[in-house]
C-alpha cells in the first residue's frame, strides 16, 4: 500500500514540514491483482477531505470488490467512478462485474472510447475533480489508441496513472500504434509533467524492464533502479517522472550511449529499435 498524504496522523508526515502536516491530501491504495501472472495493479484514489474516491483499472473484481466493500461499508469512501487507462481486458474487463458486485449499476465509468461499458470519455486535457483532487486525462495513443494517462494533483502532491504506456524503466508494446506515437507519449506528453510527479503504472514489471535497460545503458541511475527492484517486490509510486527521465531507456532516446546501442540517431528510429530489442530480449 502506498500513501501520498500530508496528514499528521500518518508516520510519513513526521518527515514533512509542520505547515504541510496540518493539511490532508490524496490517499492512494494499491490493490495487486493476478500476482505472479499478470502482476496488475488497481488503485483506489481517495480525497481525504470529502471521502470522494475512484477506482483505477479494477479488472479483477474478485480481488478488488472486497477492498471496496469494506471501505464503503465503513464509511471511509464515497465511490464516485471507475477510471480506466485503456480498453484491454486486464484493465477495463471487470467494469460490469464490479458494478454488479458493489450493487452500483449506474456507477460512472470514465475512460477511453473502447473501455467496457464506458459512460464518459473526457477530451484530451479536459479537467475534472475527485473532491479537491484536480484530474486531467492525457491522451497517449500507442499501446492502444484509447490509452489515457491520468494526472492528479492536490496541493503539492502530484501523481500520474500510466496504465500500460509508461512503466518504471520501460514502456508498453506498440500493439495499436507506432514508435512515433510512443515517443510523443513518453518524451513529450508525459515528460512535460512536473519532474516530482509520482508514477503509478498498470503492472509490476520493473525487474524485467531494468534487466533489459542495463543491457543497453549501464548508468548509475539504471544500476540504482536494478538494486531497488531486486530488494522490493512492489515498486509502484516509488519513482517520479524525473526519475524515469534518468533510468528509463525509452525516455532517453537522445542519449549517445543508447543511440550507439541501437545503431540509430533519429529519436523515433531509436524508439523503434529499442522496442524491437526489448521484444526479443531474453
Amino acid at each position: 500500500m502506498n500513501f501520498l498524504t500530508r496528514a499528521a496522523i500518518r508516520p510519513l508526515a513526521t518527515s514533512l514540514s509542520a505547515n504541510r502536516a496540518s493539511h490532508r491530501a490524496m490517499h492512494i491504495q494499491s490493490i495487486p491483482m493476478w500476482t505472479g501472472t499478470g502482476d496488475n495493479y488497481a488503485y483506489l484514489v481517495t480525497d481525504d477531505k470529502s471521502k470522494d474516491a475512484v477506482i483505477v483499472d479494477p479488472a479483477h473484481p474478485e480481488e478488488v470488490a472486497p477492498v471496496l466493500k469494506d471501505a464503503i461499508q465503513s464509511g471511509k469512501i464515497n465511490l464516485t467512478a471507475i477510471v480506466n487507462t485503456h480498453h484491454h481486458w486486464d484493465h477495463s474487463g471487470g467494469n460490469r462485474e464490479l458494478r454488479k458486485e458493489l450493487g452500483l449499476p449506474n456507477l460512472p465509468i470514465i475512460g477511453g472510447r473502447n473501455c467496457e461499458s464506458v459512460t464518459k470519455t473526457p477530451a484530451d486535457g479536459e479537467s475534472w475533480s475527485i473532491g479537491s483532487i484536480a484530474v486531467k486525462g492525457l491522451y497517449t495513443p500507442c499501446h492502444t489508441q484509447d490509452s489515457i494517462c491520468w494526472f492528479m494533483q492536490d496541493g503539492d502532491d502530484k501523481i500520474v496513472f500510466t496504465g500500460d504506456t509508461l512503466f518504471h524503466g520501460g514502456c508498453g508494446r506498440f500493439f495499436e500504434g507506432t514508435a512515433d506515437e510512443m515517443h510523443t507519449a513518453l518524451n513529450k506528453t508525459l515528460a512535460s509533467l512536473p519532474d516530482d510527479t509520482k508514477v503509478y503504472p498498470g503492472h509490476e514489471y520493473t525487474k524485467a524492464n531494468v534487466k533489459f535497460g542495463i543491457s543497453v545503458l549501464q548508468s548509475e541511475a539504471v544500476k540504482n533502479l536494478q538494486a531497488f527492484a531486486e530488494e522490493n517486490k512492489e515498486t509502484q509510486g516509488k519513482f517520479t517522472i524525473g526519475d524515469e527521465k534518468q533510468h528509463n531507456v525509452f525516455m532517453r532516446v537522445e542519449d549517445p550511449e543508447i543511440q550507439k546501442a541501437t545503431g540509430k540517431t533519429d529519436p523515433i528510429e531509436v524508439m523503434a529499435a529499442l522496442r524491437e530489442m526489448k521484444n526479443n530480449f531474453k
